[in-house]
C-alpha cells in the first residue's frame, strides 16, 4: 500500500478578522498564496510536480470565489498546468482537503498534492454565503422542528448537558491564551509561520487575560427566543470563551514515498489514519467524540497512545466535553494554545491545526498526534499523524 507523507506544513500568523485587522486590506487570494509559495521555498519542490491543490474555504462568495484554490496557486507562481479545487466541509474544510490529498496519494492518483485553506473574515463575515436564505430546506426544518440553531446555542446546550460552569469555561479560555503566548516568546512558532506583513504573531492572543477579566464579559447568545425554547440552559458562553473571527491561511505538502525520494524531499510525518463522522445537528459540535473514537479504532490505537492532541477550540465547552468523553489528559491538548487565543479562520483552520501539531510532536519528541475539528451541521473530521 502507498504511504502518504507530510513533507512540510506552514501557516500565516492569524489576524483579527475585522476591519483594521492586519490582513483586512490583503486580498484573500494573496493571503492564500503566501503559504503555497512558502512550501516551494522551504522544500525546494518543483511546483510543476504538484498533481493537485485542494483547498478549504467556507464562505465561497465574493473575493473567495469561484474556486479560490486555482487563483491562489497561480498567484503563488505555480505553473498553469497545476490544477486546483476548493472544498467545503465547513470549519473542517482544509482538514478535509488533507484527507482528500491523502486519499489521492494512497490510491496512486497523486504523487504530490497540497492541502490548504484560507478565510478572510474581516471582509467576508461568517455566514455571508447564506445571504439571508433558508439553506437547509423544508424537509430538514420538519425533521428538526422547530428549527436549527446557531452554533453558539449548541455550545450552550453542550455546557448544560455536561454541567460546566461559567468559571470552568473562562478558566479554559484563559489557559488557551497563556499557552499560546509562550511559544511566540520562546520561538516555538517561528518554524511554522510565513510572515506576509509586519504582523509578528497571532493578533488575537491576549497574554494578560485572566479569568476575572473574562468573567466580566456579557453573554453572547442569550435571547428571549432561545431562552424560551431551551429553558434548561443557564447561559454561560461569551466572546471570551469562544473562538474569535480571523483572517489567515495554511498549507500542507503531501507526497507518496516514491515521489519524496524522486524529488529529494525529507518527510516530517505520515498521515496514519483519518475519519469523518456525523452527529446530532442540534448539539452540532459533539461530532468530535465519535470522530475520535472512529479514527482511533481505524488506527488500532487507544487514547493513551496519542502524544499530542489538537482539538479546535470553537468554544471552550466543546473541548471540555470532548475531554470528558475521551479521557484525554488536558496537558496533552492544545499545548501551544488553541483557537480561542490563536484564532479560527474557518477554511484555513484544519491545515493550521496540522501545522501546529507537527511542531508540537517535534518539540516534544512525540510519535502520534491526533487533530479533530467540530463542524456545522453535526460533522467532524479526525486525523492521526505519525512523526517520522
Amino acid at each position: 500500500m502507498n504511504t502518504a507523507l507530510i513533507i512540510d506544513a506552514v501557516r500565516t500568523p492569524l489576524a483579527k478578522g475585522k476591519p483594521g485587522g492586519a490582513y483586512s486590506e490583503i486580498h484573500p487570494v494573496e493571503l492564500h498564496a503566501a503559504p503555497l509559495r512558502a512550501l516551494v521555498e522551504r522544500t525546494g519542490i518543483d511546483p510543476a510536480a504538484v498533481d493537485d491543490v485542494i483547498s478549504g474555504v467556507v464562505a465561497q462568495i465574493g473575493e473567495q470565489s469561484p474556486n479560490a484554490a486555482r487563483w491562489a496557486l497561480l498567484a503563488a507562481g505555480y505553473p498553469e498546468s497545476v490544477p486546483g479545487v476548493t472544498v467545503d466541509r465547513q470549519c473542517g474544510s482544509s482538514q478535509q482537503a488533507l484527507h482528500f490529498a491523502t486519499q489521492g496519494v494512497l490510491a496512486g492518483a497523486y504523487g504530490v498534492a497540497i492541502a490548504s485553506g484560507v478565510e478572510w473574515m474581516s471582509r467576508i463575515p461568517i455566514g455571508s454565503q447564506f445571504q439571508g436564505k433558508d439553506f437547509a430546506g423544508p424537509s430538514v426544518a420538519d425533521r428538526y422542528a422547530p428549527g436549527l440553531i446557531p452554533q453558539g446555542v449548541s455550545a450552550e446546550l453542550i455546557a448544560a448537558k455536561w454541567g460546566f460552569s461559567r468559571a470552568q469555561l473562562d478558566e479554559f479560555a484563559a489557559m488557551s491564551h497563556h499557552r499560546a503566548a509562550k511559544p511566540w516568546t520562546d520561538g516555538l512558532f517561528d518554524g511554522e509561520v510565513v510572515k506576509i506583513t509586519d504582523l509578528a504573531s497571532d493578533e488575537t492572543i491576549r497574554p494578560t487575560t485572566t479569568t476575572e477579566t473574562l468573567a466580566g464579559l456579557r453573554l453572547a447568545f442569550q435571547g428571549a427566543h432561545w431562552s424560551e425554547r431551551f429553558p434548561e440552559i443557564d447561559w454561560k458562553v461569551t466572546a471570551g470563551n469562544s473562538s474569535p473571527v480571523n483572517d489567515g491561511a495554511a498549507a500542507v505538502l503531501v507526497t507518496s514515498k516514491e515521489a519524496a525520494a524522486r524529488h529529494g524531499l525529507r518527510p516530517r510525518a505520515r498521515v496514519h489514519s483519518f475519519a469523518v463522522a456525523g452527529d446530532d445537528p442540534i448539539f452540532m459540535l459533539t461530532g468530535i467524540v465519535p470522530a475520535t473514537q472512529k479514527v482511533l479504532a481505524r488506527a488500532g490505537l487507544s487514547i493513551d497512545d496519542i502524544d499530542a492532541f489538537e482539538v479546535n477550540e470553537a468554544f471552550a465547552s466543546v473541548v471540555l466535553a470532548w475531554q470528558a468523553q475521551t479521557g484525554a489528559p488536558l496537558d496533552k491538548v492544545n499545548v501551544n494554545g488553541g483557537a480561542i487565543a490563536i484564532g479560527h479562520p474557518l477554511g484555513g483552520s484544519g491545515a493550521r491545526l496540522t501545522t501546529t501539531l507537527l511542531s508540537v510532536l517535534e518539540q516534544r519528541g512525540g510519535r502520534f498526534g491526533l487533530q479533530v475539528m467540530c463542524e456545522a451541521g453535526g460533522l467532524a473530521n479526525a486525523t492521526i499523524i505519525e512523526r517520522v
